[in-house]
């Protein structure tokens, strides 16, 4: 008699992926992150993307060194600076003006404490993992992360950088706009999963002998 039931999971179960009950964008946050990763805030996401894409394409294909491109950028800037600054007198130009501050103090601290927030969430997760707990959850941690490490192996750092982060600005989207589909899908390859191994239980499992189980008496 096999261990599952022949009556279970009968039909195509509908369910979300990954079993979620929130929406995607709440679970991204639903602040500026979520708008940028499914794309509410398009110009942002775009820009965001073209920007990636092209340190991307400058370090990775061009094979730029980082300090010279900085150096680079810098002299560029200041030459336009400069004839901007100098062609203001002759042509009667606006003269740029210097703002106080590139970038104001509240940008760091926003930027420093949401890294901060975010660094301790996932130690904490690692830990809670490493505790044991949910060993299914940990074996495919584990499991996880070896595939990234093979997969480090092969793929240089700054590449897999950036394909992890086209395949975060891309998946949630597509997903969203997709989403009764891709549920639909994955509730198919569920139940066919199922339906493989019961009949592998039914077929194999089964009929492997099993001895009677002994009570050992206590002397």
């Amino acid at each position: 008699m096999s261990s599952y039931s022949d009556s279970d999971d009968d039909s195509v179960p509908r369910s979300k992926l990954f079993g979620r009950r929130r929406p995607v964008y709440d679970i991204f946050g639903g602040g500026r992150v979520a708008d940028i990763l499914l794309w509410k805030d398009k110009k942002k996401s775009a820009g965001l993307l073209l920007g990636m894409t092209v340190l991307w394409f400058l370090f990775e294909i061009v094979e730029y060194n980082f300090v010279t491109l900085i150096c680079h950028l810098s002299i560029t800037s200041m030459l336009i600076f400069f004839i901007w600054c100098t062609g203001a007198e002759f042509f009667k130009w606006n003269p740029p003006r210097l703002p106080e501050a590139i970038l104001k103090e509240s940008t760091f601290k926003d930027v420093a404490s949401t890294l901060h927030r975010r660094i301790n969430q996932f130690f904490t997760k690692i830990f809670d993992i490493a505790y044991g707990k949910d060993l299914p959850l940990f074996f495919l941690a584990i499991v996880s992360l070896y595939l990234l490490s093979v997969i480090g192996s092969y793929v240089s750092f700054l590449n897999l950088l950036y394909f992890g982060f086209v395949a975060l600005e891309t998946l949630p989207f597509l997903y969203e706009k997709y989403e009764e589909e891709v549920d639909q899908l994955a509730g198919m390859a569920i139940y066919q999963t199922k339906k493989s191994y019961r009949n592998f239980d039914a077929k194999f499992l089964n009929k492997i002998p099993r001895g009677p189980v002994k009570d050992k008496k206590l002397r």
